[in-house]
């Protein structure tokens, strides 16, 4: 569906993307996340021809975009952050508009403007003037332009940005209905809605693709331990013994808190120390009040996997040609200059002449 080969933006010596090699496969919804700065933006801004690289090459469904524009961007739908609205136009006038722009034909232009403006349920809000509608309805009218003459990828950058709680949730349950019908890729800097959307989730890192795979597979990947969590009615001490005791269990906390025990214990990615654990309190008539078995988030995975290198203490610096400099020594301290005694400035008369100003006025000066 779509291909990434080397592709590489270059500002001077700022490397925004460096060499990103992907494959997006069709019918599943890609969740790009990066902390700001990452790369997330200026790789859609490729990927849908708006941003030319400085290397690389992007190949979307057959058409290689670069060499055949037009042919590539008949298959691309794009959402960007802000999405280009006419404030002074009508929903319907607008969609019209990105219709012509599409070449949808006038036979079947009335029909494709119904359909979509009924998917993303803007209908009531057709030929209202697009400066008097909400942020939610802004959102979905730019989801509308981009689904218009359905294109088989949509690109959504921070579709749910500056939404309220309602409005975030009425987009997701769009998006949510456009998958399967559309390949997806989707930019969010909410962990918990690519969490809940993506099929596969892609992490970027100054500008490098640093992980790719489902939620489940980076869970596996960088998280090698899962964690129960319990409260048990009895001291810290003895909580802590009877599960120290426990085979499987790697690292024990526990907090005492009135006649409970707060516990934590750390146990091997897949291996489930429940059982164990009740039995074992059961045994000594302990009653265990809640236990939960926590796994890995998507934030820890997301942490882990953005983590900066900890081999060298001294900062790094990044060269145009994309590779990371050597730690330069400290410079050897040099001796401090002496001290230059100035002179005070002279004050000002209390009642300058005129004369005085004259130079400054560019006056000529009388001889």
């Amino acid at each position: 569906m779509i291909e990434l080969e080397n592709l590489t933006k270059r500002y001077g010596n700022l490397i925004a993307v460096d060499r990103l090699n992907c494959t997006i496969e069709p019918g599943k919804l890609y969740g790009f996340l990066g902390v700001n700065g990452a790369g997330k933006t200026t790789t859609m801004n490729m990927i849908t021809g708006c941003l030319a690289p400085t290397e690389g090459s992007v190949t979307v469904c057959g058409e290689n975009l670069f060499l055949n524009p037009v042919a590539a961007k008949r298959h691309i739908g794009y959402l960007p952050e802000r999405p280009p609205l006419y404030p002074d136009l009508t929903v319907r006038e607008y969609l019209s508009f990105v219709a012509d722009a599409k070449g949808v034909s006038r036979t079947r232009r009335r029909k494709e403007l119904t359909r979509v403006m009924e998917q993303v349920n803007i209908l009531p809000v057709a030929d209202k003037m697009i400066r008097n509608l909400s942020k939610g309805y802004w959102q979905r009218v730019g989801i509308a332009q981009a689904i218009l003459g359905d294109p088989e990828i949509l690109i959504l950058d921070e579709p749910t940005a500056s939404l309220d709680p309602r409005q975030i949730v009425e987009i997701r349950r769009l998006i949510r209905s456009l998958k399967g019908k559309h390949t997806i890729l989707l930019s969010s800097h909410i962990l918990s809605e690519v969490a809940e959307l993506a099929d596969v989730i892609l992490i970027l890192s100054e500008g490098k693709l640093v992980a790719m795979d489902s939620l489940a597979g980076l869970q596996a990947d960088y998280l090698h331990t899962d964690t129960v969590k319990l409260t048990v009615r009895c001291s810290a001490a003895r909580c802590e013994s009877v599960l120290r005791k426990i085979s499987g269990a790697q690292k024990v906390t526990v907090k005492e808190c009135g006649s409970l025990t707060e516990a934590e214990v750390e146990c091997p990615k897949g291996v489930d120390l429940r059982e164990s654990i009740f039995f074992a309190f059961s045994e000594l008539r302990c009653p265990i009040l809640s236990m939960t078995l926590h796994e890995a988030s998507l934030e820890e995975v997301f942490l882990t996997a953005t983590r900066p290198e900890e081999s060298s203490p001294l900062p790094r610096f990044k060269l145009a040609v994309g590779r990371t400099s050597q730690a330069r020594r400290p410079a050897a301290p040099t001796k401090k200059p002496a001290e230059r005694k100035t002179a005070a400035p002279t004050p000002l008369p209390d009642d300058p002449e005129e004369d005085d100003y004259k130079p400054l006025l560019g006056r000529k000066e009388s001889k």
